[in-house]
């Protein structure tokens, strides 16, 4: 992130005391930033972060992205827009699918009209890859979301604000990710708990996950989606690499798969893949501009669609469990852990 691209600008991060929008500003202050806007719900985790933090730069708008009004007056002056906030539980979003629908779609609403009232340069959604032929509520609300954000662009065609969506694959160490838990685990002498040793997921950190943000701010036209390339790995090779970095032998017990949880998951559908742009780390994926014009009836397919497969963690590269400690060894808050359970030799095996 170059120092001077933010010098002088105004940003808004909603639910900012998540882990996405904290690493976000955490990343946006080594910068030239004016002033960084934290739109959440929680006064507590926005007292912790302002304290944490101690950046006069930081300001806190108590707020909810249901509430138009609470979002229109945070992103009032404001140059870029982070829209992190979300409900991102599968099992909560299962059990209460309708608050799932007012956080992630009419919420996500709620921050595009308002950035365009408020004539936002650039608004950027969260997107994850749970919205890639979704199963569950909470990637069904997540793919709608990036519906709502490309259709802005599609009925405002003069409009001066850019909205664009990111997706993620799992981001490590993230609130509610595994690799914290089965730390905790092994820590506390329990036996790890895996949903299915061979279900698959992408592997993304923290750091990757503010450089696809940034990439997007600088880089993305109208109703653009971004996609980085990230390798991916079984979660039982997963787990067995932190026993592998903490010493311990691996003690697995399989649970079985959560409410609606999928064996692999795709960052892009083959669908996506045909107007895709390679960008070398990342994909654009350009929004389906056709206006409602349709011809009555189609004499031709795409014949171009059936030589794509998915982007899918089952299908691209795998890392092998060695691979997978050199990954984790790069996330700070593993190299933190294993200091304080005195494995400091353990973090030299970075290369």
């Amino acid at each position: 992130m170059n120092r001077n691209e933010y010098a002088g600008k105004k940003l808004l991060i909603t639910g900012g005391t998540g882990s996405f929008g904290h690493t976000v500003a955490n990343k946006l202050l080594q910068s030239e930033v004016d002033e960084i806007r934290i739109l959440s719900r929680d006064e507590a985790k926005q007292d912790a972060m302002r304290h944490e933090m101690g950046d006069s730069r930081l300001k806190f708008y108590v707020g909810d992205v249901r509430d138009f009004d609470s979002v229109s007056r945070a992103s009032r002056d404001v140059d870029f827009v982070f829209h992190a906030a979300a409900l991102k539980q599968v099992p909560s979003c299962e059990f209460f699918p309708m608050e799932a629908v007012r956080t992630n779609i009419i919420g996500s609403e709620n921050v595009v009209r308002a950035a365009d009232a408020n004539n936002v340069k650039s608004v950027v959604c969260l997107g994850t890859d749970k919205a890639v032929y979704p199963v569950n509520a909470m990637g069904m609300t997540k793919a709608l979301m990036e519906k709502v954000a490309q259709s802005y662009g599609l009925n405002n065609p003069d409009t001066n604000t850019i909205v664009s969506c990111v997706r993620y694959g799992n981001v490590m160490y993230s609130r509610g990710s595994v690799i914290p838990l089965f730390i905790r685990q092994i820590k506390e002498g329990k036996r790890i708990t895996v949903t299915d040793a061979a279900m698959s997921r992408f592997l993304m950190s923290l750091a990757d996950s503010v450089d696809l943000v940034d990439f997007a701010f600088h880089n993305a036209e109208q109703g653009d989606l971004f996609v980085k390339k990230a390798p991916a790995s079984t979660i039982g090779d997963l787990a067995a690499a932190v026993c592998n970095l903490f010493e311990v032998a691996p003690d697995i017990e399989i649970i079985g798969t959560r409410h609606a949880e999928k064996m692999s998951e795709a960052l892009a559908s083959r669908e996506e893949l045909t107007r895709a742009e390679d960008m070398g780390e990342y994909f654009r994926i350009k929004a389906d501009n056709r206006d409602l014009n349709y011809k009555l009836y189609f004499s031709e397919g795409v014949p171009e669609q059936s030589s794509y497969v998915d982007y899918d963690s089952h299908t691209t590269s795998q890392l092998t469990i060695p691979e997978i400690e050199e990954l984790l060894l790069t996330l700070p808050e593993v190299r933190r852990e294993l200091k304080s359970a005195g494995l400091e030799d353990r973090i030299g095996l970075m290369v």
